[in-house]
C-alpha cells in the first residue's frame, strides 16, 4: 500500500522527475520548461496533483485539471495524467491514485470527471473501464495542433 498526498510546492522535484519518465513513455523528449510548467500549475492552483509514495519513494501521480461544461451548467475534471513507475506497477498504487482524484473531484462539486488515454494502452483502458469509466462513444475529439 501506498502513501498519497497532495503535491505542494515542496515536492516538485519529485514531481519533475516522475512526470519526464511519463512523458518518455508518450515519446516525448525531457524539457527543460517542465519545472516551470508543473510549478506555475500548482502554485496558480490550475491543477491538483496527487504524489504515491512507498517507503518514502516517489513512485507515481496523477494530475488533474479543474474545468467547466457549458452543457451541464457544471465543473468537471479533466484527469489529464496518471502514471506509476513500471518498478511499483501490480500494488494497487494507480488504484489508490485514482480513488484520490475521484474523491477530490466529488468533493470540489464535479459532476464528472473525463479523461482519454492512447489507443493501444490497455492496461490503462483496463483500470478505467473497471472502475465503472465509460467509454465515449458518442463525441468525436478533435485537436489542432500549432
Amino acid at each position: 500500500m501506498s502513501e498519497i498526498s497532495k503535491v505542494t510546492v515542496s515536492d516538485l522535484a519529485e514531481l519533475h522527475v516522475l512526470v519526464e519518465q511519463y512523458r518518455a513513455f508518450y515519446k516525448q523528449p525531457e524539457n527543460d520548461k517542465t519545472p516551470s510548467f508543473l510549478a506555475e500549475r500548482i502554485t496558480n492552483q490550475e491543477a491538483v496533483a496527487f504524489m504515491a509514495r512507498i517507503e518514502g519513494q516517489a513512485v507515481g501521480f496523477t494530475l488533474l485539471y479543474p474545468t467547466f461544461s457549458t452543457v451541464s451548467l457544471s465543473n468537471i475534471w479533466l484527469l489529464n495524467d496518471l502514471f506509476v513507475l513500471e518498478t511499483a506497477r501490480g500494488n494497487g498504487v494507480a488504484t489508490e491514485l485514482m480513488d484520490v482524484a475521484e474523491s477530490a473531484a466529488k468533493q470540489a462539486g464535479a459532476t464528472r470527471v473525463f479523461l482519454r488515454t492512447a489507443n493501444d494502452n490497455l492496461p490503462a483502458q483496463s483500470l478505467y473501464e473497471g472502475r465503472n469509466w465509460v467509454k465515449d462513444e458518442v463525441f468525436r475529439r478533435y485537436d489542432l495542433v500549432f
